[in-house]
């Protein structure tokens, strides 16, 4: 348990067992570099013995994106949401300072001329303003702020899309919200980025692995692995109209 404030504070969102897992290795980064702050999980099972957190709320009705509706029942007044497969490789608590100037903090999708990364919603929208990520997301606990969050959760809920970048870009187009760019250090989606990166031009922060969740699941069996081609070309084969 930390006895900082708990004004600032970092929070996950994920349920299922490999996802609670990678929660729990990524807030034990968090902790680890940035002791001072307060780390609260919400997920769908209470998990058992000593965590990493300070505080666990269950997740109800989950689904693959219930971060949309959890976001703001942040229990504090500044807050880094951070996905679960996500790792922390050096103090972050300075990031909060952003929130004495801007409402909210992303970092920019790194797919930005992929397809489901450059769907649009309602309304036309520049390219120069492409998808925010969001596994790593730093706000304001205030009016404005939560309600453009509710309005993501409801959108995410009506508009259809599998994915929830999609509503969240529009919403931070048309909304009011000072809004800052995190550099590329701050939300590291791939390791060849610090591959060709100097000392002298970025130190990591966070790393952003989808990597993180792949280790954490079962493995396939042989079978498994021999026929899930011959499944996955039938699927592409089947008439559509069945």
């Amino acid at each position: 348990m930390t006895s900082s404030s708990p004004t600032r504070g970092v929070i996950y969102i994920a349920t299922g067992e490999p996802y609670r897992t990678a929660a729990f290795r990524s807030a034990e980064s968090v902790r680890k570099h940035s002791p001072d702050l307060a780390i609260d999980l919400y997920t769908d099972v209470i998990p058992e013995g000593d965590t990493p957190f300070d505080h666990i709320g269950i997740v109800e009705n989950p689904h693959p994106r219930s971060k949309v509706d959890y976001l703001q029942k942040s229990r504090f007044e500044e807050t880094l949401y951070l996905d679960s497969d996500t790792k922390v490789v050096a103090d972050i608590t300075g990031m909060f300072d952003l929130l004495e100037r801007f409402d909210i903090a992303l970092a920019h999708a790194h797919a930005r001329n992929r397809r489901g990364t450059t769907e649009l919603w309602r309304t036309e929208i520049p390219d120069a303003f492409p998808q925010l990520n969001g596994g790593v997301i730093l706000f304001r606990n205030s009016d404005a702020v939560n309600a453009m969050l509710k309005a993501w959760s409801d959108s995410y809920h009506h508009a259809g899309f599998s994915k929830d970048q999609v509503t969240l870009r529009e919403l931070l187009w048309i909304s009011d919200l000072r809004m800052h760019i995190l550099p590329p250090e701050y939300n590291i989606r791939y390791s060849r980025y610090i591959d060709f990166w100097e000392s002298w031009e970025a130190d990591p922060k966070i790393l952003h692995y989808a990597v993180f969740h792949k280790e954490l699941r079962p493995k396939k069996t042989l079978l498994e692995r021999v026929t899930a081609p011959v499944n996955k070309l039938r699927k592409r084969l089947r008439p559509k109209n069945r």
